[in-house]
């Protein structure tokens, strides 16, 4: 049963907002830990969190959806919920439109191409060790 399968019930959407409100938290955090440790022009914070994402995200993806190892109400939690707002494409968005505003055209297009690439191979990591892992 994929996501789209499910009834729309109360219960999923407090799955979901209860995974959202916790990755938004862990956003926060982290990124907001990552820009004090290391801060550069360089949108670091953003970068990481995206990342990690992608990567959490193809774990999530072999577990629930190819093996079916979660319900579905966890897989919701996690990547509707939780992933949804721990990963900030908006941000990442914004971020490198002021990039560009500013000037920096080079470090704005390492960012946008860098974070689609590196994420493409964060999720295919994710996929890969995990079902290395679960055979």
């Amino acid at each position: 049963m994929q996501e789209a399968d499910l009834p729309l019930s109360y219960s999923v959407y407090l799955v979901i907002g209860l995974g959202g409100a916790l990755g938004a938290i862990a956003r926060y955090v982290l990124s907001t830990w990552i820009y004090q440790k290391y801060f550069y022009t360089f949108p670091w914070g953003t970068f990481v969190v995206n990342m990690l994402g992608c990567f959490a995200l193809g774990i999530v993806y072999v577990l629930g959806v190819e093996n079916l190892v979660t319900s579905p109400n966890t897989r919701l939690f996690i990547s509707v919920g939780f992933l949804g707002a721990f990963t900030t494409f908006s941000t990442l968005s914004l971020e490198t439109l002021n990039l560009i505003k500013s000037g920096e055209i080079i470090v704005a297009v390492l960012n946008g191409l860098g974070s689609m690439l590196v994420g493409l191979i964060a999720v295919w990591l994710g996929m890969s060790l995990t079902q290395l892992l679960i055979k």
